[in-house]
């Protein structure tokens, strides 16, 4: 195995990402893409990751294969990685084998681990409406709801996002209409609402750094699913318990 990559920003930043979420991590390596499902260590939120081979400039995979990696070594080695310089990724007797070329050449080696965890399975959900929105604009808004509470709600109403979040004597209230910048499909005409932690929201927003639009699933009382696409480039989808409202 041997990929490279002239724009590490994508791998670079989907580790950092991922290891906000888990620490330890297996990747799936295909013919077409790098791939990840992890949980985190609470069962709260699931991280689906896929990295296609349309990014690199070389990807020389002969076979399937399994690697798991310490995320949190990953990402160290990452933060080392320059916008202009190469990246290659080799397997190397049992190692991770990672090269960083730019001005100077440096290599790096992890190991790989065993990851006791059995292979996690992406959970088969169905939702009655999308929300396709900036990212800067869900930003804001859960940096609006942070200011008064923990959690906060998701409303749909109509051709509006609603953003709402009480604390003990504050709230807030954010609407973000569909227009130019927002797409909103539903089908139906009920309206929708469901509570999400915001810390861990927080953590998924980082995904903005690999493309600038969103979109949002959910339903009443039920998870949400937050997708990120940069067209064939990368692909990271997380998947949220809600909070129960009585909490």
């Amino acid at each position: 195995m041997k990929l490279t990559l002239a724009e590490p920003k994508y791998f670079k930043d989907s580790i950092t990402i991922i290891s906000e979420l888990v620490s330890e991590g297996r990747f799936k390596i295909t013919q077409n893409s790098i791939e990840l499902v992890a949980m985190d260590p609470a069962n709260v939120a699931m991280v689906i990751f896929k990295l296609l081979s349309s990014a690199f400039t070389e990807y020389d995979v002969k076979e399937d294969l399994e690697i798991a990696i310490n995320l949190s070594n990953l990402k160290q080695i990452m933060k080392r990685a320059g916008n202009n310089d190469i990246l290659s990724l080799e397997l190397v007797e049992n190692r991770l084998k990672i090269t960083l070329k730019g001005r100077s050449t440096r290599r790096f080696s992890l190991p790989i681990i065993d990851v006791d965890d059995k292979q996690q399975k992406v959970p088969e959900l169905k939702f009655p409406l999308s929300v396709e929105a900036k990212c800067s604009d869900i930003n804001d808004a859960i940096d609006d709801a942070d200011i008064v509470s923990d959690s906060l709600a998701f409303v749909l109403e109509g051709d509006k996002l609603v953003v709402e979040a009480e604390g003990d004597m504050n709230k807030v209230n954010i609407e973000i209409v569909e227009g130019e910048d927002t797409k909103i499909t539903s089908e139906t005409p009920d309206k929708v609402r469901a509570k999400y932690s915001i810390d861990y929201l927080k953590k998924m927003i980082t995904a903005s750094k690999l493309t600038d639009k969103v979109k949002i699933q959910f339903n009443t009382d039920y998870p949400l699913k937050m997708e990120f696409v940069s067209v064939d480039k990368v692909q990271m989808q997380f998947i949220l318990a809600p909070r129960v409202e009585n909490d």
